[in-house]
């Protein structure tokens, strides 16, 4: 083998691995990015809460939409094509957004969660299919770039906002789909379809009239739906108790990058275990711990914030754990992953318009925090049951004899 051979064989795993980190960059932060500045927009729009609170719900919907039917796409055009696309649509929609109209706030953030929708589904399928043996070590590390990207992006968007406005915050985000495509665009040789137990469209059978599916679903559903509120409101909630913009900001990053903590702590910790019900309990106990705090000792909120993100990025890594532990074959995996993501998304959609509406109606955000609480309660039942050491079709302990 020559030099240049030899250097290529380094090379491509060197620049597939890169190209990985840099798409998982893209698939939070164009969207985490808009929560410190949303006051700002509504300011210059005159969006009611509810109004502002749909600049996180559309990418929600848009995720429950096209996330079971991503796989597709790749069967059609390849992974490595499909992903691509996927980065142009996120870089085409942060353009949009960033050009000034209000309707093109809202249309540029729907493409973005197209984009974005394809991404979530894809990236861990190419995981699977090159490093088969190392998926919890690789998605870890994709899961601390998601989170610093977003915690980047979350952190900037006031200062920039100060030099640049509005434009100039949401805009910056454009460097990472734009980074991320150059550097993939050395794969585009290959077209290669999605790995066994990609999400799946959604459709008729098992899975759709088994408790435990349902079980995995409501709990990643009510995790996502409390995590997307914060998402949106956190600045806000923030600075209605004295904190300054630019620190609300900083403290919204801080629940960003705690979310992809658990990528590289819960892996081993699970894989010890018989059952995953102490540990799904506990981030549904830490989550609701974390929105009591932030109503009952503000000036803390760097530890709720902290907390959150913990319990709330432990709470979506579990739920893409029970999609294969609970079913009983890849096929099964695929189809309970497209139903949780769809029914979940949904659900989450709901969230940030109706909390910007509850505070439009009580002028507080306690109301919303309480909720939060409950909901949190709620989800720590499901990881109960969720965790509990069965599969689909083997529900009952009766079934098991």
């Amino acid at each position: 083998m020559s030099h240049r051979d030899a250097a290529l064989v380094v090379a491509r795993p060197a620049l597939l691995i890169a190209g990985l980190l840099l798409i998982a960059t893209n698939l939070r932060a164009p969207i985490t990015g808009v929560a410190p500045v949303l006051e700002t927009l509504q300011s210059a729009f005159a969006l009611s809460p509810a109004q502002a609170g749909l600049l996180t719900t559309l990418p929600l919907l848009a995720f429950g939409v096209i996330s079971p039917f991503a796989a597709m796409f790749a069967r059609e055009y390849g992974l490595e094509r499909s992903l691509f696309g996927a980065l142009l649509l996120i870089g085409a929609g942060v353009a949009v957004r960033s050009t000034g109209p209000v309707w093109t706030l809202y249309l540029g953030t729907a493409i973005i969660g197209a984009g974005i929708a394809v991404g979530n589904v894809l990236l861990p399928s190419l995981v699977k299919r090159d490093f088969p043996a190392k998926v919890p070590t690789v998605m870890g590390v994709c899961s601390i770039a998601m989170g610093g990207a977003a915690a980047l992006a979350s952190a900037g968007a006031v200062p920039l906002g100060h030099a640049f406005g509005w434009q100039g915050a949401l805009g910056a985000t454009a460097v990472f789909p734009l980074v991320a495509a150059l550097v993939w665009a050395g794969q585009l040789g290959g077209h290669t379809g999605p790995a066994r137990g990609t999400a799946a469209a959604p459709h008729g059978g098992r899975v759709w009239r088994s408790a435990l599916a349902w079980q995995v679903t409501l709990f990643m559903g009510i995790n996502s739906l409390v995590y997307y509120v914060l998402v949106a409101w956190l600045p806000s909630i923030l600075t209605s108790t004295g904190v300054s913009p630019e620190a609300a900001g900083s403290l919204h990053g801080v629940m960003q990058f705690a979310s992809a903590v658990p990528g590289l702590l819960l892996g081993p910790i699970v894989s010890r275990m018989k059952d995953q019900r102490l540990v799904a309990s506990a981030m549904g106990g830490l989550m609701a711990v974390a929105l009591v705090g932030f109503c009952l000792a503000p000036s803390w909120a760097s530890l709720w914030a902290f907390c959150f993100g913990l319990s709330s990025g432990g709470g979506v890594l579990l739920a893409l754990m029970f999609m294969g532990l609970r079913a009983s074959n890849a096929h099964q995996a695929a189809s309970l992953s497209g139903m949780a993501q769809c029914v979940g998304y949904f659900l989450a959609a709901s969230g940030p318009t109706l909390a910007g509406k509850l505070h439009d109606l009580t002028g507080s955000w306690i109301a919303v925090l309480h909720i939060g609480v409950a909901l949190a309660v709620v989800m720590t039942i499901f990881g109960l049951l969720a965790g509990r050491s069965r599969t689909i079709g083997i529900e009952h302990p009766q079934a098991r004899r």
